[in-house]
Formats: C-alpha cells, sequence, structure tokens
C-alpha cells in the first residue's frame, strides 16, 4: 500500500508560546534585518485580504524569502509580480506550509507538505500543492518546481501564528507537465504525448504520477516502437501514468501496487541503498513537482506487456522490451519545443535517486541555469498565461 507521510508526526511540535508572548507578523517580519523586501511586498494594494489572512492564522510556517532572494529574480520580474495581483498571492501562497514546522522536525527523510496554495489556475493536487521539506548535510532545505532548492539561512523566528524561516530563493511554482518535460529534456515522452493526443490529458488530470522515460530509453527500443501502432505506442505511454494517486518517493513502499491509466498495474520495488524500481526500470530522478501532480525519471521504457519486477540488488535498469534494438535517431523528438528553463538536477535529498549517477546523457535532465531568475521559469507556466 502506499503510505503516506503524517503530517501530525512530521510537526512534532507547534511553538509553546502562547500568542501573548510572541510577536505579530508584521512586528517578526519588521524586526528582522533580512526581510525588508518581503514586507515591503506584503504592503502592496490589493493584498489586503492574504495579509490579513496570514497575520490572524494559527499553526503556519511562512518560507519568508531573504532580500538577497529578492535582489537575485531582479526588479524587473518583482515589477511584473507587483502588477499581477493574482500572480503573487498564488507565489505567497506557496510559501506558506498548513502546520507549524519548526527546523528540528525536519529530517534526512523528505517529507511532502501541503502549502496554502489551492488555485486551480496553479495547481490540481487535492489538498493544495506541496513542497518537499528535508536536511541535507546541515540545512534544512526546501524544493519546489522544477528541483529548485531554497535553503533556510535563519531558522525558527516565531510569530503569533506560528514560525518562519528565511530562505535564500524564492520557491518555483511547479507548472504542468509537458513544459516540466520539456525542462528536463525528456523530449521523446513529450512528442510521444503529442503524437498520441495525450498531452493534454497529462496536464489536466488531477493527483497524477508519472514514470518518465528518459528520451534514450526511448532510441534504446527504436525498433519496437517503429513498428508499433499509434494505439499501441498510446498503450505503452498511458502505463506510464498513475491517475488518483500523487505517488511521491516518500510514499513507495517495496512491494507497493500501482494501477496505471491503461488498467494494468505496475509494483515498486525498493532496492539496496534505497534505489527506487517500478517493474523493472530504476527510478534515477525523483520527486520533480508539476501542477498536477509528481514526476520520476526513470532509465527504460515500461511496457504493458512484460511486468517483470526488478530484483532487490539491481544497479539499474533492465529492458522491458526483448529483442528491440536502438536506433540512431531519437524518437519522437522532431518539432519538440527547445526548452527556457531547465531542473536542478545537482539536487541532493530530492532529484537524483540514491545511487544515481549525476552526468548528463542523450534525454537526461539538465542543470538548472543560475543567476537571475525571471518570471516563466519562477512561477511556472501558469505565469505565462497570467502575463498574457
Amino acid at each position: 500500500m502506499l503510505s503516506k507521510v503524517s503530517i501530525l508526526a512530521f510537526a512534532t511540535a507547534v511553538l509553546a508560546q502562547t500568542n501573548g508572548s510572541a510577536p505579530s507578523l508584521a512586528q517578526a517580519l519588521n524586526s528582522s534585518g533580512s526581510l525588508s523586501s518581503l514586507a515591503g511586498v506584503l504592503s502592496l494594494p490589493g493584498l489586503g485580504e492574504l495579509v490579513q489572512g496570514l497575520s490572524s492564522a494559527q499553526n503556519i510556517t511562512i518560507l519568508a524569502p531573504s532580500n538577497e532572494a529578492f535582489a537575485a529574480i531582479g526588479n524587473e520580474t518583482v515589477q511584473a509580480l507587483a502588477s499581477n495581483t493574482g500572480l503573487l498571492t498564488a507565489l505567497l501562497q506557496y510559501h506558506v506550509l498548513n502546520g507549524t514546522y519548526l527546523s528540528s522536525a525536519i529530517t534526512n527523510q523528505s517529507a511532502f507538505v501541503p502549502t496554502l496554495l489551492t488555485n486551480g489556475l496553479f495547481t490540481n493536487v487535492t489538498g493544495g500543492q506541496v513542497v518537499e521539506a528535508v536536511t541535507t548535510g546541515d540545512n534544512v532545505t526546501f524544493f519546489s518546481g522544477l528541483l529548485s532548492n531554497s535553503t533556510v539561512s535563519t531558522a525558527d523566528v516565531n510569530f503569533t501564528g506560528g514560525v518562519i524561516h528565511v530562505i535564500d530563493r524564492f520557491l518555483v511554482l511547479p507548472t504542468n507537465v509537458s513544459d516540466t518535460l520539456t525542462s528536463a529534456n525528456l523530449t521523446g515522452l513529450r512528442g510521444a504525448l503529442n503524437a498520441t493526443n495525450l498531452l493534454d490529458a497529462v496536464d489536466t488530470t488531477p493527483d497524477v504520477t508519472i514514470f518518465a522515460p528518459t528520451t534514450e530509453a526511448f532510441r534504446d527500443i527504436g525498433s519496437a516502437l517503429a513498428n508499433a501502432s499509434v494505439e499501441d505506442i498510446a498503450n505503452i505511454l498511458t502505463y506510464h501514468v498513475v491517475n488518483g494517486t500523487v505517488g511521491y518517493s516518500s510514499g513507495l513502499e517495496n512491494g507497493t501496487v500501482l494501477t496505471a491509466l491503461n488498467g494494468d498495474n505496475l509494483t515498486i520495488t525498493i532496492g539496496e541503498e534505497g534505489r527506487i524500481f517500478v517493474n523493472s526500470a530504476r527510478v534515477t530522478i525523483a520527486d520533480i513537482l508539476v501542477a498536477n501532480g509528481v514526476v520520476h525519471v526513470i532509465d527504460e521504457v515500461l511496457n504493458p506487456g512484460n511486468a517483470t519486477i526488478a530484483d532487490p540488488s539491481d544497479e539499474e535498469g533492465e529492458g522491458a522490451f526483448p529483442g528491440a534494438t536502438a536506433v540512431s535517431e531519437l524518437p519522437f523528438t522532431s518539432g519538440q519545443p527547445t526548452p527556457t528553463t531547465s531542473i536542478n538536477q545537482e539536487a541532493t535529498g530530492s532529484g537524483a535517486a540514491p545511487g544515481a549517477s549525476s552526468s548528463s546523457t542523450a534525454g537526461a535532465p539538465a542543470a538548472m541555469k543560475t543567476g537571475s531568475v525571471g518570471v516563466g521559469a519562477l512561477l511556472g507556466a501558469a505565469a505565462i498565461y497570467a502575463f498574457n
């Protein structure tokens, strides 16, 4: 069965201070030397309802971007946000966790924590979009869209409604599946979904888990794909999608059986050193958050006609299409969009599955660009639509 991280267990301690002994939200922000930019944004016209709600809320955690985080996204992005109240509200809601999470409650076991972001323009995950919380070394880190990592620079700033953690980067709103596949250089899967008219379905179906083969994996079975009908390819692709269950890695247990969109079963194996396998394919990059669920990158294409289960001692996936041979050209990649952003493959605690190599290959995700982050990268595809 798919286990769920217990929010009550994870949030081990709600602040002991009474409302009378802790500062208000405004006092906490204004007394911090690193949150003046955030305090200024919260004073903008149009955010009154949000600010009032946060000021009176109980049992929340605010991930507060520092002044340096504002400087990193640049004045142009800040001005663009200020001109679109709905978009800015969504971004700020994504920085607020449901529950009070002291830094001491966050461990090296990833937890996926719901936020206040429930706006259907930006998310289609039951209970609200999540962030991944985990310790990496001595740091508390939150992972968001495109595996972007935000590190806590100042932890456990108490206020009447809960706790504030100052973070060094903005969280990135998870984008839709199709744009995430482009950013992750998974153009073979994106092209195959487009060719079978399934792209819109995976973008709009709520609560999905997608096991996404690399483009190299599609090339490795190119001879089998060349002889397959559109219906056969659609059946293969829907075998990679689970709907109605967002299967974050923390909830995948050895022997978990998931029902794919085509009606067939997938079996999870947890191998040595925590390696995750689905059938005989290995998860190489885990927990890429998308607007409607989660994507796990796998090293082989799954075959609904061959549900062989991995051996726990396996170090990599095993092909599920006996007799298939590689082709010279990458299948389904012609005409696919060129990525303008990329995922953070350097992520630790998220992204690279246990024991996975971080080296890039054809079809493997590339590292996120550094420097000033534009609106599209920061806010996902919904931002593009909202600004048009």
